[in-house]
């Protein structure tokens, strides 16, 4: 289900109950094809949403955008990422970040000082976990892990790496299947992530991970303040200093202290993709073009500012622009 041109949808909030996820997952299963993603809910827990689409019959791929590695050890992780997979009968993409430095303060008793490293090493652990009946047995700088899981015969996991800057993106070219990217501008990608993963990769002689890539969209109608929207989808990151580091580097001069600011510059850069929808599809191909094969379409702003239905409606009417040229 997954090809060179797959666009695949995030569910946009964190879940409180599954049945707000259940049209976004109907939806990509008319479609047969994309997947759904979803990223670190501390509601309804992200893998238990999965578990409970694939018991209500919903039979598409899933993937985390990211799951944070705070919460929990690397063989819990191993565990869960396996059982989404078997649940479901189809590969499961486990993407792992660090969070950001506010996220790591709540759960341990400073920033992590090799956030690199660590994610690094937790991806690396949990490979070794679900790939080798030998299990792991290393001792790394935050976890342990000396054992195996049982043995299964689990559909694959892959493995990704929250990435946004150059440094993150080598070491998921050393260790991960998948860079998962979130605000990130075509050209920074083109420019500086995908290098960077390639000399990763070539460093540790593996393949390129393919890049997978969370991207705001609104359809632009009578009514909608479009920098209202992106500023309701995307202000968290935008008030988060490395987000606004890396769409510094990007070209994109974002103030964490300015988040209107940071909004208007996502629109007028089309970091943030708004127009009509064969519009936001001419804007999905320029990441496409910069080398990203999985395009993650985000309705946030649309979902918290206006609701549910306005959020599916932009979604359904994305989707088949996109797929009017994709088919």
């Amino acid at each position: 289900m997954i090809s060179p041109h797959t666009t695949s949808i995030v569910f946009p909030v964190q879940p409180t109950q599954v049945a707000q996820v259940l049209p976004f997952a109907q939806l990509l299963q008319r479609r047969g094809s994309g997947r759904l993603w979803l990223g670190q809910s501390l509601g309804v827990e992200t893998h238990h949403v999965f578990a409970a689409l694939a018991g209500a019959g919903i039979r598409i791929p899933f993937g985390t955008s990211v799951a944070l590695a705070g919460l929990r050890h690397p063989y819990d992780a191993a565990v869960q990422a396996r059982s989404v997979a078997q649940l479901s009968g189809l590969p499961f993409v486990a993407g792992i970040g660090p969070g950001g430095e506010a996220f790591q303060r709540m759960v341990r008793p400073a920033p992590m000082p090799k956030p690199v490293t660590v994610s690094s090493q937790y991806v690396t652990t949990m490979r070794e976990l679900i790939e080798s009946r030998g299990g792991a047995d290393t001792d790394g700088l935050e976890h342990s892990t000396h054992g195996a899981l049982p043995v299964m015969n689990a559909p694959p996991v892959e493995l990704g790496l929250g990435v946004l800057r150059p440094a993150m993106a080598r070491a998921a070219g050393r260790v991960a299947d998948v860079a998962i990217t979130w605000l990130t501008p075509p050209r920074f990608i083109e420019e500086a992530l995908v290098p960077a993963l390639e000399q990763g990769a070539a460093q540790a002689e593996r393949p390129v991970p393919r890049v997978a890539t969370v991207v705001h969209v609104a359809v632009q109608r009578p009514g909608r303040d479009i920098e209202a929207i992106a500023h309701s989808a995307a202000y968290a990151h935008l008030g988060s200093p490395h987000y606004t580091d890396m769409l510094r580097q990007a070209g994109v001069p974002a103030d964490p202290a300015d988040t209107k600011g940071g909004a208007a510059l996502l629109v007028s850069s089309r970091t943030f993709v708004s127009g009509t929808p064969a519009e936001i599809a001419d804007g999905l191909d320029r990441y496409r073009a910069a080398g990203v094969g999985e395009v993650i379409l985000n309705v946030c702003g649309v979902y918290t500012a206006l609701g549910m239905g306005a959020a599916m409606t932009d979604m359904q009417q994305i989707l088949a622009a996109v797929d009017g040229r994709h088919a």
